[in-house]
């Protein structure tokens, strides 16, 4: 129970590699809330956990809203005692080349993935900062925060820009105890990864099969996916982890596609 009693805010939760670490959080004693723009499903969700012995909240997020960010760290804070942990994990891929692709979609994916994990790392730093007992935010990153891809411009520069924004919140959180760090997965496959592999084999004009293997898996070590417990076992251990000694880190998670 490496969580025991500590609260977790975690966005996009309601499916994917959110909804696995919200599993895994509450199985490490944690009471997780599940932020997601699906209010429905977040509420399933929940309350699988609480089928399940845990303890979980729903609460309705739309990331790149200011105004439902606030309220729902506030009415999260207010349920549970505070946050504890917040994961900004929610996200969206659109694939396209540069030249090719719409200001208003590069837009809405710097949106979700940036503007979404600075309101969420606001409004729980003043939380944390507020009840006095520190605490840990983990980006939902990638290797592309490392690395970039053909036909994925607004994504890897969003996910480097996590990297920016982590090592800030490292720097002006040391003083109250709140550590921050980026997970950087490999592809999960997940419904995202299932979506881009006929639409990378479309731009590429290959096989499905070859998307898989001669494009996303080609240079792991061992030709496999990244999984959504190798992603949570890793949230966990940072947020369990008893000093700011990792704080402002990346941890890659990749079976070996990047190493730094």
């Amino acid at each position: 129970m490496q969580l025991k009693d500590k609260v977790a805010l975690i966005t996009g939760a309601a499916s994917g590699i959110g909804k696995e670490m919200a599993i895994e959080y509450a199985k490490q004693g944690a009471k997780v809330v599940i932020a997601d723009l699906a209010l429905e499903a977040a509420s399933k969700t929940a309350e699988e956990i609480k089928q399940s012995g845990g303890q979980a909240f729903a609460v309705a997020m739309d990331v790149s809203s200011e105004e439902q960010v606030d309220k729902g760290v506030a009415d999260a804070a207010a349920h549970f005692g505070g946050i504890d942990i917040l994961i900004s994990n929610a996200g969206i891929q659109i694939i396209s080349p540069v030249v090719d692709y719409p200001f208003e979609q590069w837009k809405k994916m710097l949106a979700i993935h940036l503007d979404g994990a600075f309101l969420t790392t606001r409004a729980c730093m003043r939380e944390m900062i507020k009840a006095g007992r520190g605490g840990a935010i983990i980006y939902m990153g990638s290797v592309h925060s490392h690395e970039g891809s053909p036909f994925k411009s607004a994504y890897v520069a969003a996910k480097h820009g996590l990297l920016g924004l982590a090592k800030v919140v490292a720097k002006e959180g040391a003083k109250d105890g709140i550590r921050a760090n980026v997970i950087c997965p490999g592809f999960v496959r997940t419904p995202l990864v299932d979506k881009q592999i006929p639409e990378q084999a479309a731009q590429l004009n290959i096989s499905e099969e070859d998307v898989i293997k001669k494009v996303m898996l080609k240079d792991t070590i061992d030709g496999e996916f990244t999984t959504t417990q190798d992603v949570a076992q890793t949230a966990v251990f940072l947020a369990a982890f008893p000093s700011t000694a990792l704080s402002g880190q990346s941890i890659v998670v990749s079976h070996g596609w990047h190493m730094q």
